[in-house]
């Protein structure tokens, strides 16, 4: 089934028409994308292994991740994906808007959720990702350098860093 976007302009202003995925975006046309860290209580955050199958950073760690839905806001995007990649149910109290990066083609809204969690609670989606880790930040800072995060979760990472220090001291 075809996913399609809403689609915004250079100041996130919705244009009125949607985009389908897979299709390359029309030049000056955003689309919106989600960004979810969750932290357990231990003060980790949760990385997943992409799967070797998948044809952008493949065997790469990122954090839940995904477009929005055409009709969908971006909070309700950012549950749908942590449910759909994890397993996890979050609810919106519980959801925290860190900010916003612009990229090329997007908008990408940063969430973060800190909930209380038991190893069993995380499902992984079958042929999006093989495996995770509850990782520190030093660690997270560590794969980092080492490039092992998928390059967008890196650079995602690298504009927000501060933001993470803060809220996991």
């Amino acid at each position: 089934m075809a996913e399609y976007w809403d689609l915004y302009d250079t100041n996130r202003q919705p244009l009125g028409r949607t985009h389908r995925r897979g299709v390359p975006l029309e030049m000056g046309t955003f689309h919106v994308v989600v960004s979810v860290w969750t932290v357990n209580q231990d003060n980790k955050l949760l990385v997943t292994l992409r799967s070797a199958e998948k044809e952008l950073y493949p065997n790469l760690w990122e954090n839940t991740s995904g477009s929005v839905i055409s009709g969908e806001t971006s909070r309700e995007a950012a549950l749908r994906e942590l449910k759909e990649e994890t397993g996890i149910e979050a609810s919106d109290e519980e959801l925290q808007f860190l900010g916003t990066a612009r990229k090329a083609a997007s908008f990408v809204d940063i969430y973060l959720v800190k909930k209380h969690l038991d190893s069993e609670a995380i499902t992984l989606q079958e042929g999006e990702t093989t495996a995770y880790r509850w990782v520190t930040l030093a660690q997270l800072e560590q794969m980092s350098q080492e490039e092992r995060l998928a390059f967008p979760v890196a650079f995602r990472f690298e504009q927000f860093r501060s933001v993470f220090r803060n809220f996991l001291a």
